[in-house]
């Protein structure tokens, strides 16, 4: 369970590990203490592949990419190291649309951009485009088009509206 140490000003858990206890709005943003914000996804669940997809489609359809980008990084941290890339880029994509939706272009763009090189890396490395219920090529396509866009226009996206379909049947 989190808790505030008044010692430093951290905020720890019960093994004193940092952990931030503040509490967050729909794209991750920390609120002042006391505030009411939306439920935080628990760390370290592990789930399978399936799951996972599930998990962070409902997430994403929902307009929390940053919830959806924690599933992943549960996965990334708890899959066979073969899978890890992959992963890695699908948790960058979906914080890539959390710094978008913030109103960091700068930062959304790059990560976007960076997500979406990991995932046709992984796939190409693998020659595996379809894992999971995933098309790679798609959500590939989709973050190299929005980072595009968010770099070019400097504008904030609206995260629901612009939420990638893991399952291939084409991005929001």
């Amino acid at each position: 369970m989190d808790q505030r140490n008044d010692t430093d000003g951290r905020d720890r858990d019960d093994d004193g590990r940092a952990r931030n206890a503040r509490p967050r709005d729909g794209l991750g943003r920390p609120l002042p203490y006391g505030a009411a914000g939306v439920e935080r996804q628990p760390e370290g669940v592990v789930r399978t592949p399936e799951e996972t997809v599930a998990q962070a489609q409902a997430l994403l359809d929902a307009g929390k990419p940053f919830h959806a980008h924690e599933v992943f990084e549960d996965a990334w941290k708890s899959r066979p190291d073969g899978e890890r890339t992959l992963w890695r880029g699908l948790a960058q994509l979906a914080v890539g649309l959390t710094h978008a939706a913030r109103g960091n272009p700068t930062g959304g763009a790059r990560l976007l951009r960076r997500g979406a090189d990991a995932v046709e890396e992984w796939a190409a490395v693998t020659g595996r485009p379809l894992p999971y219920g995933m098309d790679l090529g798609a959500l590939v396509r989709w973050g190299r088009e929005l980072a595009a866009e968010v770099a070019r226009e400097a504008a904030t996206v609206d995260p629901v509206a612009r939420a990638p379909r893991l399952g291939g049947w084409g991005a929001g």
